[in-house]
């Protein structure tokens, strides 16, 4: 019997909505496509779940933000990658200031859509853009206090 050495990727995404729209990323996947995506990334080692998701999306998108509600914990595994498994903490944050600074590699623009436009797109970098949108929306979300105990 084979030992499986299964990692998954902990990543963490956020919704951030303002007077009806959402602050979503368009971004470059490794095949050079451009894609729509929540401002999202890789959690690194030792930091906090919260404290990914307000660095990715100030890194993203130039906005600070402050952390909300946990949406959910998703699972993806690309059909075109099934070695590849991916573990999303989705949250919710309320925009605070915008900075003026320069956006990750990788990130086209960020800019402000209405749901519609989001869940009408082709081109979602992943099934989870357009299921955590839709539980967000639907007021899918954990209270605030649950927090200390995911992050």
């Amino acid at each position: 019997m084979t030992e499986l050495n299964w990692q998954p990727h902990v990543t963490v995404a956020t919704i951030v909505e303002r007077h009806g729209t959402y602050l979503m990323v368009r971004e470059w996947t490794d095949q050079n496509h451009p894609v729509l995506n929540q401002p999202a990334g890789h959690v690194e080692a030792h930091e906090r779940f919260e404290d990914a998701a307000r660095r990715e999306t100030l890194e993203e998108t130039g906005w600070q933000v402050e952390i909300v509600h946990l949406v959910g914990v998703y699972v993806y595994t690309p059909p075109q990658r099934p070695d590849r498994t991916y573990v999303r903490f989705c949250y919710t944050a309320r925009p605070i200031q915008q900075e003026d600074r320069p956006l990750d590699s990788g990130i086209i623009e960020a800019l402000w859509l209405d749901a519609a436009t989001i869940l009408d797109s082709p081109d979602l970098r992943s099934p989870l853009v357009a299921q955590c949108l839709r539980d967000a929306r639907a007021g899918h979300t954990l209270p605030s206090w649950a927090l200390q105990y995911i992050s």
